[in-house]
């Protein structure tokens, strides 16, 4: 049980974490789709929550500075990620413009195989810098003034609101299901999530020319 002395600590790690991962991204984007056509969502929920997990306790105890240490992998990462999201970017608005087979919400749509789509999960989760920005550096920079005890509950904190937030937004989608029934609805989320898609891209591909110190359009 939670010692009342930690409490805040507790708290804290959940407000902060919980900000940085409700934010709108790639990541984010996928799971609800996922919920929506109900692929796999518990292993989608359960492979973005297992990265968090990872990620946050190499932060909060103590590995933060880890990430930092190597410019050169973080631009590799940065082009690599820049790359993947600018294809699922253009095959999601390919999808809006033309529409599909996906837009059916019932036992007979075509689904990707487990494989695919953890590895899809995977992709859109760890070859984003951002992820270790926010996981390792960001929060386990906020835990680095903590003792031993005070990080585990901030990480406590942290790691649940991973879960209740990728776990409710996977199965919570279902709730939009009616809504979803109409193909131009499926046609307006494939373009917003090509948009959020080639945005990001674009700004992992703006951070590896400034970390190479090359000229960008800002």
């Amino acid at each position: 049980m939670l010692d009342a002395a930690l409490f805040p600590t507790f708290i804290k790690g959940l407000v902060v974490s919980g900000g940085l991962i409700i934010a709108i991204g790639a990541q984010n984007a996928f799971v609800l789709k996922q919920g929506l056509l109900k692929n796999h969502i518990f292993w989608v929920a359960l492979t973005c929550f297992l990265c968090d997990f990872v990620l946050m306790s190499f932060g909060v105890l103590g590995f933060g500075s880890l990430i930092s240490q190597s410019p050169i992998a973080t631009i590799a990462l940065a082009v690599v990620g820049a790359l993947f999201l600018a294809v699922y970017g253009f095959r999601a608005m390919r999808s809006a413009i033309s529409g599909g087979s996906s837009l059916a919400l019932d036992d007979t749509t075509p689904k990707a195989s487990l494989v695919a789509t953890i590895g899809t999960t995977l992709a859109l989760t760890l070859l984003n810098p951002h992820v270790y920005l926010d996981t390792v550096v960001i929060i386990g920079g906020v835990a680095g003034t903590l003792n031993f005890e005070q990080k585990i509950a901030f990480l406590a904190g942290a790691l649940i609101i991973s879960a209740v937030w990728f776990f409710g937004l996977g199965y919570g989608a279902r709730l939009l299901t009616p809504l979803f029934k109409n193909p131009s609805t499926w046609r307006v989320l494939d373009a917003i999530i090509a948009l959020i898609m080639w945005g990001i891209a674009l700004s992992l591909a703006i951070y590896a020319c400034e970390l190479y110190n090359l000229p960008t359009l800002k």
